[in-house]
This record gives C-alpha cells, structure tokens and sequence, in this order.
C-alpha cells in the first residue's frame, strides 16, 4: 500500500518539477523566489490544502480519540517498538554519511532494546545514560555526499519535501533493512501494519504542536515550509557533526548541551512540518507530524 502511494506522489513529482515556473524577471521578485526556493508554490499550495483537508477530517480526530482513549504508557510503548525498528536503517545511513560511531550507536541500541527493553518496548539504553535515539535517512546522506536539496515540493499524503528528500524517500522504503526481512519471510503485512501504526503514533505525538503552528500562523503553507528547510538544515548538519549531541557523555565529564543548528531533538516546532499528512523517522524526543513536518518525542 505504501509503496503504492509512493509511486504516486514520485509520478506527481517528477510532472511538478518539468513543469517548473521560470524565475520572475523582476530583480526583487526573483531574489525572493531563489529564496524561498519553492519555483512551483502554486501547485505546492494546491496538495497542501488537499493534504490539509484529509489531515483536519479524518488523521487529527483519529489521533485524537487515540491520544484520548489510549493510556500513556501503551502509546509510549508502541513509539518506542516502532522507533526500535528503524535503529538498522539509521546504522546503514550512519555508515554512509562516515558516521560509524553512530551507527555503533544506533546498533547497540537496537541489541540492547531489542533483548533488555522488551523488543524496544522501552528505550533501556537511554533511561540507563547511554546513547539517545537519532533519526537520519536517504535524503540526509545524498545532503552529505554533497546533493543539492532542489526545489521544495508539497507532497501529497507524505507533505513537505524537496526534490533531493522526496526521490530519496522513494528509496527508502525499498532499502528498509526491517522491512525486508519481513517481506522476505512472506510476513509483508507487517510492513503495512507498521506503516498504518506509523502514522498514527507520528500524528498523535504533534497533535498539541500543529494546533499552535495553525492557530498562530497567518500563512501556514509558508510557515510549514519555512519549518520544514530548518528541520533539515538542522538533521543535515547533526550528521556532519557527527551525530555527537546524541552520544553518551565520556565517564567524568559533563554532556555537552546541544546546540540548536546541529540537533534534530530539539525542533519541536521545526520537526512539527516534517510530518504533516505522512510518515517519517522518528527521534527520540521530537518527531514529525501527519502533516509532514513534526519530528522527536520525549
């Protein structure tokens, strides 16, 4: 089903980027436009209200009975399951962005969750000091290699993006190591399940975060994007630091406070874009919403 959506929101995108605006002749006009980087706001603003339509009637009221109905303890066992899941795919994206510390990190971490925490039910290693949770993908390590991000692009059903994170995305789901070994063994429903779960724990964790970005935003579209290349800055950045706010302090020394352009726990309001109306890897405290765009939890 996933993969399904994917092809086509990856068809719509491809069609939005050939028919791409020319820049506006204007000096100040075009100044703008580069800096916003979004050639096809038009179209963008279109999937956006369509995205913003399906999240308002049926993903938030479903969220919301969720967050309601279901204790605090089970919805935080579940984030946890799921985001033990991803800890192989972070250590390969880890390995390709020259990060192997990490991706000793993230591998230890699925181990040792995986036997000690319940099958990751509970995030043992960092209630016990170790290594906090980091989330990383495709896009970031193509950002690494030195891929430009390309045009920004609103996504339907999956929200924000741009041109280098949506193709990367494509990806993504085909390389998931968990995702293979279950569709390897004849078990591919898990992988339906997992996303269905997916989503609905991401929209729930940025319920509170979303509300305020629309109840404060005179232009949600632009203040969702905005969010959105600040979110990733700030991942693309962690990764190139080397994922270093999110390790362990060194025995005797005093962890080092992380500093807000090169951690992705810390962009409560800036992870709120990344997941508007769609999934996305989790962080360990902030993480991003249903529309896209809201990232960690605590």
């Amino acid at each position: 089903m996933r993969r399904r959506l994917l092809s086509v929101a990856a068809a719509m995108t491809v069609s939005m980027v050939s028919a791409c605006a020319t820049l506006p002749e204007d000096p100040e006009e075009r100044a703008e436009a580069l800096a916003v980087n979004d050639p096809v706001e038009p179209a963008n603003r279109a999937i956006y209200d369509v995205n913003m339509f399906f999240d308002s009637n049926l993903a938030e009221p479903v969220a919301q009975t969720y967050r309601d109905v279901a204790p605090d303890w089970l919805r935080q066992a579940i984030h946890n399951l799921l985001a033990n899941m991803q800890e192989p795919y972070t250590a390969g994206n880890d390995l390709l962005q020259g990060n192997p510390a990490a991706a000793a990190d993230a591998l230890g971490r699925f181990f040792i969750n995986s036997t000690f925490g319940l099958l990751g039910t509970q995030d043992v290693v960092a209630e016990s000091g170790g290594a906090r949770r980091h989330s990383t993908d495709l896009g970031i390590t193509l950002a690494v290699w030195g891929v430009d991000e390309g045009p920004y692009l609103m996504l339907p059903f999956f929200g924000p993006s741009n041109l280098r994170d949506g193709s990367a995305r494509v990806a993504d789901y085909f390389a998931d190591p968990m995702g293979r070994v279950f569709s390897g063994r004849g078990l591919g429903v898990i992988n339906d399940v997992n996303t269905g779960v997916d989503v609905l724990d991401t929209r729930t964790e940025h319920l509170d975060t979303l509300k305020e970005i629309k109840r404060t935003s005179i232009d949600e579209y632009a203040a969702i994007r905005s969010l959105y290349r600040q979110f990733r800055t700030g991942a693309v950045n962690a990764s190139l630091n080397g994922q270093k706010d999110t390790r362990a302090p060194v025995p005797g020394q005093a962890a080092t406070a992380p500093t807000p352009a090169a951690t992705t726990t810390d962009a409560a309001p800036a992870a709120a874009a990344e997941g508007q109306a769609g999934i996305a890897p989790k962080a360990d405290t902030v993480k991003p919403s249903a529309v896209e765009f809201v990232e960690p939890k605590k």
